[in-house]
């Protein structure tokens, strides 16, 4: 199992961009499909993107396509999550985890080994 720490959150205005990193401890980590998350007040966590052990391959929820680019450097050992165009809804904790299938779709319901979450707070 990987042991993710994610970075770079933080206070953006609507329309602004972020970039947040995941970096990941664990042998297996090149090995494995990612995932991004998230959780605003008083809500369920959710599922965010997801990439494939070589990064070939993505999969989006519908509100993030075409803002959100989930990407991976596995010579880093880090999932990155570029964010742009922000939303006020966009506003959340996001954490990463590891996909425990190879099948991206099965990502939101198979996730496991969480991090602590970093903040996004899109004000508007």
């Amino acid at each position: 199992q990987v042991q993710p720490v994610e970075s770079g959150g933080g206070l953006v205005q609507a329309g602004g961009s972020l970039r947040l990193s995941c970096a990941a401890s664990g042998r297996t980590f090149s090995s494995v499909a990612m995932g991004w998350f998230r959780q605003a007040p008083g809500k369920e966590r959710e599922f965010v993107a997801a990439i494939n052990w070589h990064g070939t391959d993505t999969f989006y929820t519908d509100s993030v396509k075409g803002r959100f680019a989930i990407s991976r450097d596995n010579a880093q050992n880090t999932v990155y999550l570029q964010m742009i165009s922000l939303k006020a809804e966009d506003t959340a904790v996001y954490y990463c985890a590891q996909c425990r299938l190879a099948m991206l779709t099965a990502c939101p319901t198979t996730a496991a080994s969480w991090g602590q979450g970093t903040q996004v707070t899109v004000s508007s």
